[in-house]
């Protein structure tokens, strides 16, 4: 008996050795735990969560030799990028039977339509919050940026194509536009607002809204939404120009060693029960037709999630600028050296 004991432990410890580990590299509070916690059950396998706080530094971190990773979540114009650079891989679709879950409206939107190397994960919008108890009179506008009265007590994105987008938008100009004068003119207003911001942030923002250390912050739609829900003096206001929309997608690097394990897990959030839940729980938008039977009425009904029908003709997905985004550059350089 003892003999069978050992032997029997000594299989346990093969199968916790041979347990398979899928590497996420995502954003922050991205994925609802208790969603992990039944993959992971579901699979008999651990799921490893890394964080960035920028499509840059992502693909930044890819181009110095990165290869840790099964399955990113990059925004739709990184993806072009990682795409012609050749870091992902072909998707099989027989491994995802969910894929015709996709609400199609959304894959009209952006450019791997065919979802070759793609599958949309979120549907999101830029955003301000205020705290509307501080502030009696806030606007859906982004000359928000320009009361000098909330010096201090204001943030902007740390991010080159939201931040410039907010201002090319003020401005009444695409988020894509290549033309030098309109850059110019967005740059010289970063300038102007910067003297009102405590500090470009992509992270800190929402604590500082909840806590009303910032009374006017720039976010994205689902981190305002999660704080939303936990304070209701944080309004959240959708700036009457138009914002930058951004479709967050998963994809397989080249590179990936769990490729099997990141298909099953593409294949599970694309579950409309499962799609559902992660949307509540992270405040974003999944684009998932049968998974909206799953959410409260109250969900869609918030500005985070749903944009009025006349604003969206007013917003606009970013794109990948090939060599002008160098352009871009430049302006955020200049911004961010700006006194």
């Amino acid at each position: 008996m003892k003999h069978c004991a050992l032997l029997l432990g000594w299989a346990c410890l093969t199968v916790a050795i041979r347990a398979e580990t899928l590497h996420l590299y995502t954003w922050a509070d991205y994925i609802s735990p208790e969603v992990v916690t039944k993959f992971e059950k579901q699979q008999g396998c651990k799921v490893v969560i890394d964080t960035f706080d920028s499509n840059e530094s992502m693909f930044a971190k890819f181009k110095a030799g990165a290869t840790g990773y099964d399955l990113v979540f990059p925004t739709a114009y990184m993806i072009q990028v990682m795409d012609a650079q050749g870091m992902l891989s072909p998707l099989d679709h027989k491994l995802i039977p969910n894929l015709p879950n996709i609400d199609p409206t959304v894959l009209a939107k952006v450019k791997d339509q065919s979802m070759e190397h793609s599958v949309p994960y979120t549907f999101a919008y830029s955003a301000i919050a205020v705290r509307q108890d501080k502030i009696k009179d806030a606007e859906a506008t982004w000359a928000m940026f320009d009361r000098t009265a909330l010096a201090g007590r204001v943030t902007l994105l740390d991010d080159m194509r939201e931040s410039i987008g907010a201002a090319l938008k003020f401005l009444g100009y695409s988020i894509n536009t290549h033309d030098d004068a309109q850059l110019a003119a967005a740059r010289d207003v970063l300038i102007r607002w910067k003297k009102n911001i405590a500090r470009f942030d992509n992270e800190g923002y929402k604590s500082g809204i909840d806590s009303a250390e910032f009374l006017l912050v720039h976010g994205y739609s689902g981190d305002l939404f999660q704080v939303q829900m936990e304070n209701p003096k944080v309004q959240i206001l959708l700036p009457r120009e138009g914002v930058t929309i951004g479709c967050d997608a998963m994809v397989i690097p080249k590179t990936a060693k769990q490729s099997a394990l990141a298909h099953a897990l593409i294949n599970f959030l694309l579950d409309p029960a499962i799609a559902a839940a992660n949307m509540e729980w992270m405040g974003y938008y999944c684009p998932n037709k049968p998974a909206l039977a799953h959410v409260s009425a109250e969900f869609l009904k918030n500005p985070a999630i749903t944009i009025p029908a006349e604003l969206q003709a007013k917003c606009e997905v970013i794109e990948d600028l090939g060599p002008d985004l160098a352009k871009y550059s430049k302006v955020w350089d200049q911004v961010k050296a700006a006194q």
